[in-house]
């Protein structure tokens, strides 16, 4: 088998988990890194690690300018590929989310990765080649209840990079979809802190059903069966990266799989009985 030739790759949100793995990952595949992260300490930390690191603020345009102009003056002018991954997950029932709340979730988890993507593209498009892979979710597959915020973040998402697939066909540009279901990281703990800042409880027609919620959001170790390392998708990366012909979709992890069928095949009630129970 010929050895891949290494590429220079893009990649948010390293601070933790998905990222920080797949960076460790991709680095020592022998590819040029740069991984970025929102907080200066975390760029002073993924610095100290061994990788070229630069803040990147997913809801600041001109951080994700800057980032951009740092690492471009860096290659030359080229990038390979970007791994858009750095998002958050915003929990509560839709009428409990206010207009300001879903609206952050969608500077932080599709507006800012469309902005970065379309400062890319240019380049990409000047090179006849570029890969840009999206850490969708399986959230965006199917709905969970009291995750309609992020929900409809990832939905948003993988309609968004549909029609991009279809408008860059010939340019050699590819785009891929990642579908985790659940990873080992801090993402419980960050939707928490969200949870905290932004629902009010007791004052919520689904009070109970929150006091359930936040036992699983604060609960030690994997919360649901099926969960995996962030290796899995680290996998799933290195492919559409690598891959002469990277897929349009990677599924990671049975939950994914499962429903990603069932969601095809199963009409809509039993579907939406089976995600209740499952929720």
């Amino acid at each position: 088998m010929s050895k891949i030739a290494p590429k220079s790759i893009l990649i948010t949100g390293c601070s933790s988990g998905i990222g920080l793995c797949v960076a460790h990952g991709l680095q020592r595949r022998g590819h040029r890194v740069f991984a970025t992260a929102r907080k200066a300490t975390d760029v002073h930390d993924l610095k100290e690690a061994g990788f070229e690191s630069y803040s990147l603020d997913l809801d600041d345009t001109l951080s994700i300018t800057n980032a951009v102009k740092n690492i471009l003056a860096e290659t030359g002018g080229t990038l390979d590929a970007v791994f858009n991954n750095g998002a958050y997950g915003q929990p509560g029932a839709v009428e409990d989310l206010t207009r300001e709340v879903l609206r952050a979730q969608f500077e932080t988890n599709l507006f800012g990765w469309l902005e970065l993507t379309n400062l890319l593209l240019p380049v990409m498009r000047k090179q006849g080649h570029g890969r840009i892979i999206q850490n969708s979710s399986i959230l965006g597959l199917v709905s969970f209840p009291y995750r309609g915020a992020y929900n409809a973040s990832k939905y948003a998402l993988e309609g968004l990079t549909d029609t991009l697939r279809l408008e860059l066909a010939g340019t050699g540009i590819h785009a891929s979809l990642i579908e985790p279901g659940p990873i080992e990281s801090r993402f419980r703990a960050n939707a928490f802190k969200a949870y905290r800042q932004h629902i009010d409880r007791d004052n919520s027609p689904h009070r109970e059903r929150y006091l359930a919620m936040e036992s699983r959001l604060t609960k030690e170790g994997p919360a649901v069966p099926f969960t995996l390392p962030p290796e899995a998708v680290l996998t799933k990366v290195i492919h559409a990266l690598e891959s002469p012909r990277p897929r349009i979709r990677y599924y990671v992890t049975v939950p994914t799989h499962l429903f990603g069928t069932l969601r095809r095949l199963l009409p809509a009630r039993l579907l939406d009985w089976i995600l209740l129970k499952a929720a």
